[in-house]
Parts: structure tokens; sequence; C-alpha cells
């Protein structure tokens, strides 16, 4: 059988060793992006979670932007009992995830854009995914976790070509891709790097329910969120 192609659906495609090392280590970072449904909105929407950090060698981060490389606002953090796990939950029409890996000064990236398949008489829809950009094998000759802390958030690493051309990662993407650089240098990271928190939105209690009006107000930020995007 020949190898299935590489779609990015599930973010970087890692060995198992890896995996395994980035577990033991006590990093975890969620790449995966679900559809689910909003029942009182009826609509479907896609839901992904920033999440990761980093130990001395070794770091892996998830973070998310908008189709043009905005910072969005998130839905809620998340209060995770370790440190260098999930940060906070982001529910988008479409979005943009960065998955970045960094070994030493060695960084693997992927960017890519997801979106909601268009379907007929209310089916589910199937999530689509672009590859926006692919970096193998980038290097960052700067120790962002020591003595060049305070060029964290603000450098991202370099990607070469097979031929061994600097491969320029898109303009827009840049500042979230520099967000992630410090996320995989960012140690017991417990907070979001990119990701925003939402302004204030009073809900209206229409109902006299505080449980109905609380639903109500949740709904209006997303149709807020959305309008963003």
């Amino acid at each position: 059988m020949g190898r299935q192609q590489f779609t990015g659906a599930a973010g970087l495609s890692l060995p198992r060793r890896a995996v395994r090392i980035l577990k033991e280590r006590g990093i975890f970072a969620h790449p995966l992006i679900s559809v689910e449904h909003q029942q009182l909105a009826q609509r479907y929407v896609l839901r992904g979670l920033e999440s990761g950090g980093s130990v001395a060698d070794v770091g892996r981060y998830v973070a998310f932007a908008g189709e043009e490389g905005q910072s969005l606002e998130y839905l809620h953090p998340v209060e995770a009992i370790s440190v260098n796990g999930l940060h906070a939950v982001v529910i988008y029409p479409a979005i943009v995830r960065v998955d970045m890996l960094r070994k030493g000064a060695t960084y693997e990236l992927l960017v890519t854009r997801h979106s909601l398949r268009s379907v007929e008489n209310g089916h589910r829809p199937t999530m689509e995914t672009e590859i926006l950009f692919r970096g193998i094998h980038g290097r960052l000759e700067l120790d962002l976790r020591g003595k060049d802390k305070a060029q964290a958030g603000r450098v991202a690493p370099t990607f070469y070509s097979l031929s061994g051309e600097p491969v320029a990662i898109p303009e827009k993407f840049l500042a979230v891709i520099r967000a992630a650089t410090k996320g995989v240098n960012c140690s017991n990271c417990s907070h979001t790097h990119y990701l925003r928190k939402p302004f204030p939105r009073p809900a209206t209690n229409v109902t006299g329910d505080s449980t109905i009006a609380g639903a109500v107000g949740v709904e209006s930020l997303l149709a807020a969120q959305s309008s963003d995007v």
C-alpha cells in the first residue's frame, strides 16, 4: 500500500519516540481541532486548545490565530493541574493553527488553515485543512530560556529549502509564529502566548433565568468573535 498523503489535519507528524519523550517530559500540546455544534445558534464551529510549553532541551506549542494572522479572543482560559499543558479554549468558524516543536536549537513548524465544508440539509460539515507553511529543521541560535530571554516573542527560526536557501515565512503569520517560538521556550508554561482575553460583554437576560442568560451571553460572545474572523 502507498503512503497516505500528509494533510496536516492532526498537526505535526511526529515519530512515536518523539511523542513518548514529550509525554515523559510533561509537555502536553493538543493540536487536534474538533467540529462542534452550537444548539442555541444552530450552527457548527471549530474548537481548538492553545497548549504546550517547554523543559530545558525540548518544547512543543500549539497556538491559534485568525485567517489573516490576527490575534483572537479565547472563549475561556483553562487552569490545568500541571504546567506545560492546556491554556485556553478557542471557538471560531475558521481558524489558523501553528504547531511548533523544538529540540535544542532545531525547530519544526506547521501552519494550517481550518474551515468547515458547506453541506446541505443540516448534515454535519467536515473540516477542511490547508497547509499554509511547513518548516523543516529550522534553526534559531538564541537561548530564549536564558541569556537571550529578552528576545522571546520577537524572533522566529530560519527555515531552509532542500537546496539550502532560506524560505520566507508569510509576513501575516510572523507574529503568531514568534509567539509560538516563545511558547516552545516557555518553562513551566501556564498561560497563552497569542490568544487574548475577551472584552467584557454583558449578557441580556430576556427570560429571568440566570442560566439561560449566561448561555445567551456565551452565544453573543461567539457571534462577536465570528465577525472578527
